[in-house]
């Protein structure tokens, strides 16, 4: 079931919202994809693209998700599917053929954290902030543990 823009599911997964963020921010690829292959635009606004307008698609209420390897990963994959959209492909010197970026490759040309490091980072600042809340605040006694009322 979708609520606000949620996927919620009876299992309480975050798979389903998760595959729900990366269609979004697919969607939301395509929809930029002129801006993503244009000549006219250096790569630098590209990738500040990237992080202004598809990012936020994907990563809208990722405080809730506890990701797992195959989640991680599936994100990585949707990062250097547009990465390679951004930077496109590559010349082999030897072969002179065209190829798409590797991984390692991409890595070297986007600076910033990728978005599994990204999604930590995030979540890491916001349980400090919850727990900066003090025990008096609901959200911090769920961070806890304890979601009981006061006792």
């Amino acid at each position: 079931m979708k609520y606000l823009g949620t996927t919620l599911t009876n299992q309480n997964s975050t798979q389903e919202e998760i595959k729900s963020r990366m269609e979004s921010g697919n969607a939301c690829c395509q929809s930029v994809q002129n801006l993503l292959s244009s000549s006219w635009l250096s790569k630098n606004i590209e990738i500040k693209i990237y992080i202004t307008v598809i990012l936020p698609f994907v990563l809208y209420r990722y405080e809730t998700w506890s990701l797992i390897l195959r989640e991680e990963h599936r994100l990585r994959v949707f990062e250097n599917w547009v990465l390679r959209r951004i930077f496109g492909p590559k010349r082999d010197e030897i072969t002179g053929d065209w190829r798409k970026l590797h991984r390692k490759e991409l890595s070297d040309v986007y600076s910033s954290p990728n978005i599994v490091q990204l999604i930590k980072a995030r979540n890491m600042r916001w349980a400090g902030h919850v727990a900066r809340m003090g025990e008096r605040g609901g959200v911090y006694r769920v961070l806890v543990g304890k979601p009981e009322g006061k006792g």
